[in-house]
């Protein structure tokens, strides 16, 4: 939950992830891209497949080099990290739990050498009787037995596989995660106790998330603000009760018009909003203005007044 006067814990400016630079197939996808994360909250990033959002989440923990921008960590520049200590100990500090909960675990390892994995590498545990405790306490922490430790992944459900990689990832205490659709490969019966249970570790542990989705209901239901992305850049931010209720941008509103409501009546007369991509690359200069208090939205000087118009209807 966003605190009133939260510090950030992640700025984000002007970030550039390209493939293949230089060449014929050159692929933009992240595509200078600018945001804040407060400590404490959920910022959910949102967009259809293809956007960057995954991309976005792998250069801010530097599984990719980014090709331009900076990234800062709890104050620190994370690519000027040098000594080896720093290194280990931001990636300590951002930890992900991935979207596929069956190919995320190695399926020739035992879940206590998994969960285990971190404290391992980091040297936090005193010997082997504390490395047990730990594991054991972890797997009770996301609702597993004590006694699945001694279980290899491939006798566990979807949704304690995910758990298994949600332990693993509060092995080495980070102060965020990065929630990579987490939930998108798990039944829908399944999907509300993972995060429920995420939103639980979040009070308890005080963890700040990048709530990664396409699912624009779960991510209402779990994020402070969202980031609305698509190609590769940032077309929209807001708290979330404020994006539902006053998307500016086309695309947003786009997204909106498709998520389905529980209402025949409803759903036989709305009509889905068609968002026309290319006039995002239209010659203009655009970059993310403060529409309104919090609410940001990427537009050229001449579209201001349009989005402050849309803002009063």
């Amino acid at each position: 939950m966003l605190e009133e006067n939260a510090p950030k814990i992640l700025e984000v400016e002007g970030l550039k992830q390209y493939f293949n630079v230089g060449k014929a197939d050159e692929v933009k996808a992240v595509d200078d891209i600018s945001f804040d994360v407060y400590k404490g909250e959920t910022f959910g990033l949102v967009g259809e497949s293809g956007s960057g959002k995954t991309t976005t989440g792998r250069a801010i923990s530097h599984l990719y080099e980014p090709t331009a921008g900076k990234i800062i960590f709890d104050g620190k520049d994370v690519s000027k990290l040098r000594h080896k200590a720093q290194k280990q100990q931001f990636r300590s500090d951002i930890q992900t739990i991935f979207q596929d909960p069956y190919a995320s675990l190695n399926p020739r390892m035992k879940v206590e050498d998994i969960v285990a994995e971190g404290i391992d590498i980091n040297h936090l545990a005193k010997d082997k009787e504390d490395r047990k405790h730990q594991v054991e306490d972890l797997l009770e922490t996301v609702g597993l037995n004590k006694e699945h430790a001694n279980r290899y992944p491939h006798e566990f459900s979807g949704g304690q596989r995910q758990r298994i990689g949600i332990a693993r990832a509060l092995a080495v205490k980070p102060k965020f995660i990065i929630a990579d659709e987490p939930i998108s490969a798990l039944d829908v019966s399944i999907q509300a106790q993972v995060v429920n249970l995420l939103k639980d570790l979040q009070k308890k542990r005080k963890l700040t998330y990048l709530f990664i989705a396409h699912d624009l209901s779960m991510v209402k239901y779990i994020s402070d603000r969202i980031g609305v992305m698509h190609y590769g850049r940032m077309l929209e931010i807001a708290d979330a009760d404020e994006l539902y209720a006053n998307p500016l941008h086309d695309y947003t509103r786009s997204l909106l018009s498709a998520v389905p409501v529980p209402d025949p009546e409803y759903e036989r007369s709305r009509q889905a909003f068609d968002y026309d991509a290319s006039k995002e690359d239209d010659g203009k200069n655009r970059k993310l203005v403060e529409i309104a208090p919090r609410h940001y939205v990427r537009a050229s000087e001449d579209e201001i007044d349009m989005y402050k118009q849309r803002l009063k209807k």
